[in-house]
């Protein structure tokens, strides 16, 4: 049966397993990309800005996404700076680009604790110099120009003068920030004519501490304490009118919150699809079996006992379901490797999706559900008449 309409079989097969595929694929992305876009939150441990939405700032601090926000002062700096349980207070100043790079003013200490020991090259130590990240497209020792915006709204001759030198590169992170170009935030407040955080007798200086009073602003902090209660006592303290503080993390898990229902929806809709597809193969499995009337009919004129034929017809079914559900699980990987790699070029977010036991256990009852509906089928061949197919 399966050799004399092979192709038809293969045609068969191959619908199963493109819908399975399909739709374990698109789960196992979906998982993948959540897991990818709370690994590239890690490192941002407690954010403080203007106030305004979360979810906005997260997007701007965290993916790399700016927009045109107030900026912190001096004095709400130096309060975070010199708080007691404050490890670690990085500005963060976006603003600028180098073709598809956003050029981000911050300190040597966020840069060490974004990506740890540099791969290539040493930290910036002047106004000038710069560290990549690690797909950013120039070598140790190039130079560049900043333009004013991002994206399609930058001025390219905006700062035109203000060359910067590479002198390092970060190693891989995962993030967006692999695209991102790190300077001294001294060498943003430059290029824009701001002071540069220092007063006259510290000119020369990069990095903290910084001088209040000749604090331009930044339009976010990263702050890290070393203690995870003082995490929370910080955004606490520093929820005020004048700042907003919040986990990154806390918000990535809301929007994930939010998102949950997606996945069921999808997850739903994935089996609906699997098993439509697998009801149109049915109906030609049924049409099959009129092909097959004659030699069935010879069968039980020959005295095969009807479960014999039964057992024939349904065996018949449930080996191209379960051959189409086994070359689903392959497409489900092929799909999730090359989709992977398109979202990750994309973003810039590193996805790793794989397919887990969600998807193996979707398989199952994909499996376990169409094999009992090709029961209709064996059924179907039962109830013709024996003389009625002889005779055609």
């Amino acid at each position: 049966m399966i050799w004399r309409y092979r192709w038809t079989n293969a045609l068969f097969v191959l619908l199963i397993a493109i819908s399975v595929g399909l739709g374990v694929g698109l789960i196992a992305q979906e998982r993948g990309i959540r897991q990818g876009t709370a690994r590239a939150a890690e490192k941002f441990d407690l954010v403080v800005t203007a106030p305004g939405s979360e979810v906005q700032m997260m997007l701007a601090t965290v993916y790399l996404q700016p927009v045109d926000v107030p900026l912190l002062d001096g004095k709400t700096y130096d309060a975070i700076a010199s708080n007691e349980n404050v490890a670690l207070a990085a500005p963060i100043a976006y603003g600028d680009s180098f073709h598809e790079s956003s050029v981000i003013g911050t300190t040597a200490a966020f840069v060490t604790h974004l990506s740890g020991d540099l791969a290539e090259g040493r930290m910036f130590a002047a106004v000038d110099e710069a560290v990549v990240g690690a797909r950013v497209p120039l070598d140790i020792g190039a130079t560049f120009t900043p333009a004013h915006g991002v994206g399609d709204a930058a001025e390219e001759g905006a700062h035109e003068g203000a060359l910067l030198r590479v002198v390092g590169r970060m190693a891989p992170t995962g993030s967006p920030w692999d695209r991102a170009i790190l300077v001294p935030v001294e060498s943003v407040w430059k290029v824009h004519g701001l002071p540069l955080g220092h007063g006259p007798e510290r000119e020369g200086q990069i990095g903290p501490p910084f001088d209040p009073d000749y604090f331009p602003g930044t339009p976010a902090i990263l702050v890290r304490a070393d203690q995870l209660w003082a995490n929370y006592a910080l955004r606490s303290e520093f929820t005020t009118d004048r700042t907003m503080a919040f986990f990154p993390g806390a918000v990535l898990s809301q929007l994930h919150g939010l998102l949950g229902d997606v996945r069921q929806v999808m997850s739903v809709m994935a089996v609906v699809t699997q098993v439509l597809v697998t009801l149109g193969v049915l109906a030609g499995l049924a049409v099959l079996i009129r092909l097959y009337a004659r030699r069935l009919a010879l069968l039980r004129a020959l005295g095969a006992p009807d479960r014999f034929v039964f057992a024939v017809v349904w065996t018949y079914a449930a080996t191209l379901i379960f051959t189409g559900a086994i070359l689903g699980i392959v497409v489900g990987m092929a799909a999730v490797g090359i989709i992977s790699k398109i979202v990750t070029a994309r973003t810039d977010i590193l996805v790793e999706a794989t397919l887990a036991w969600p998807e193996f256990h979707l398989v199952a009852g994909f499996v376990s559900l169409t094999v009992l509906m090709a029961l209709t089928p064996a059924f179907m061949a039962l109830s013709r008449d024996v003389i009625t197919d002889l005779r055609s």
